[in-house]
């Protein structure tokens, strides 16, 4: 198991509750392994991730940078108090807690130096997942409540990572991938660009060839939140084979998340 991080991490802001469900900070190992059981059902089990021999045995999606991030949890407090509730996940690294010489994990597929450029302050959001029985809008404004709180704890401003698109046909991906190019391309100076030997390029369709409407209606709900929020993508998609997706780069400026979140936990801490 990896080494539990810092209290003064983990006490960033208190647990925020709406009626049965809260979002907060893993506190302890077994949370984080609750975390790791419910990635691999929904990456492995439910998606048709490829799991090596050690994750099979494991059952538990898990990998280096989860001993250097914080896991934003929601919790079901009907079920249980503890990591017995956990029915949802979201991976944060900060900038400042990478170990010398390391790098974030989506270097692995994005060349992110205009974002390291641009502010020593960054976030990356990663391995967000949800329980099946409990997918709904109110689960998703939950987690984006705990990544405001977050985010306004430690000063973050820019938040990324890889988002994913289910599946490898680039045929049947074409309209999301034109459209998030063509309506929602970063900046120059905080665009991130997919590694030359992983590049997959965006712009398949022209814009008369797919609905915009349409394709924005049937993008995966965590794309929409951070499209909601200002988020911008990068240039080029990556093909992940071992998850089954096609993974695109996202930007949110911190100033662009929503006002009212910032006036909340502004009160708060006062």
């Amino acid at each position: 198991m990896t080494a539990e991080r810092p209290m003064d991490s983990l006490l960033a802001f208190p647990e925020i509750r709406v009626g049965n469900l809260g979002v907060r900070l893993a506190a302890t190992a077994a949370e984080l392994d609750a975390a790791q059981a419910l990635r691999f059902r929904i990456f492995y089990d439910e998606l048709g991730a490829h799991p090596d021999a050690a994750t099979l045995a494991s059952g538990r999606d898990q990998d280096a940078f989860d001993a250097i991030a914080d896991h934003l949890l929601v919790i079901d407090h009907d079920i249980a108090d503890d990591a017995r509730g956990v029915v949802g996940t979201y991976r944060l690294i900060r900038q400042d807690a990478l170990p010398q010489g390391s790098h974030f994990y989506s270097a692995d597929e994005y060349d992110i130096a205009p974002l390291e450029r641009f502010s020593s302050r960054l976030l990356e959001l990663g391995r967000s997942c949800v329980d099946q029985a409990h997918r709904s809008r109110a689960v998703m404004q939950l987690l984006w409540r705990g990544i405001a709180a977050y985010v306004f704890q430690h000063g973050i401003e820019l938040m990324f990572g890889c988002a994913s698109l289910h599946g490898t046909d680039l045929d049947d991906l074409a309209p999301a991938l034109s459209y998030l190019h063509a309506h929602h391309l970063a900046p120059a100076h905080i665009r991130p660009r997919a590694l030359e030997a992983r590049y997959v390029e965006m712009c398949r369709l022209g814009a008369d060839e797919y609905d915009a409407r349409q394709v924005l209606a049937e993008l995966p709900p965590l794309i929409k939140g951070y499209l909601r929020l200002g988020g911008f993508v990068g240039d080029g998609a990556v093909i992940d084979w071992q998850f089954n997706t096609t993974d695109i780069a996202v930007v949110v400026q911190t100033d662009l998340v929503t006002e009212k979140y910032y006036r909340h936990y502004e009160r708060q801490s006062r």
